[in-house]
């Protein structure tokens, strides 16, 4: 009972997140940034993809509607579909938009990962040893993943089955994660659109971030 409490919990969360991003992404309100801090999409690798599924439902609303009025008399269920049809266009556009106001962020206090409304967290600059560009692809589209990689436990954030960004880390961090409290890693994989700012970013002088010790960050 407790487990399908927290589920439920999960889910409303998540549905009140949405609603807040569309609210958000319509009023064009920027990401919230600190001076020195730089965002960075990651929503270019799905955006064709939820663009053409955005579309699909755009047409299909007054098809849906048309052969329901003529081959079902009965007027609420004609009322039911079009509301139907139309939360999952706004929850569609409502993903989108949680994806595109929540960007990847690298400033002073370190990098800040995200994913939509679901993850986020920052992993500082003390915890971080290298950054560098590498492309992998994932056998799994979910959002979150670990697995153990030659001995050590990789973090993915994924994006489109893909990640785009290696972080390997100091010391084994643990982080918050939709589900809870993470095992702790030692490597964090990311997507972001365009990898190289990405770590030329990371790259700039350790005085950029107020850090207090040498970077040791390599492409």
């Amino acid at each position: 009972m407790a487990g399908k409490t927290t589920l439920l919990r999960r889910a409303a969360a998540m549905e009140a997140a949405m609603w807040r991003s569309l609210y958000r992404w319509a009023r064009r309100t920027p990401a919230a940034l600190e001076p020195g801090d730089e965002a960075f999409s990651y929503v270019g690798v799905v955006k064709p993809i939820l663009g053409v599924l955005i579309g699909l439902s755009v047409v299909e609303i007054p098809i849906l509607d048309l052969i329901i009025k003529h081959v079902v008399p009965w007027q609420p269920a004609r009322l039911i579909m079009l509301a139907i049809s139309a939360w999952g266009l706004l929850w569609m556009l409502g993903l989108l938009a949680s994806l595109k106001i929540h960007p990847h962020v690298v400033g002073d206090n370190g990098i800040r990962v995200r994913i939509g409304a679901g993850v986020d967290f920052t992993v500082p600059w003390p915890d971080i040893d290298t950054v560098s560009k590498r492309y992998r692809s994932m056998p799994s589209s979910k959002s979150v993943q670990i697995e153990d990689d030659h001995g050590r436990r990789v973090l993915h954030i994924v994006v489109g089955s893909q990640t785009s960004l290696d972080v390997k880390l100091s010391r084994p961090v643990t982080v918050p994660l939709p589900k809870g409290e993470s095992e702790p890693v030692e490597e964090l994989r990311l997507y972001a659109d365009d990898p190289d700012a990405f770590v030329r970013k990371a790259r700039l002088p350790r005085g950029a971030f107020g850090r207090t010790t040498s970077s040791i960050l390599d492409s």
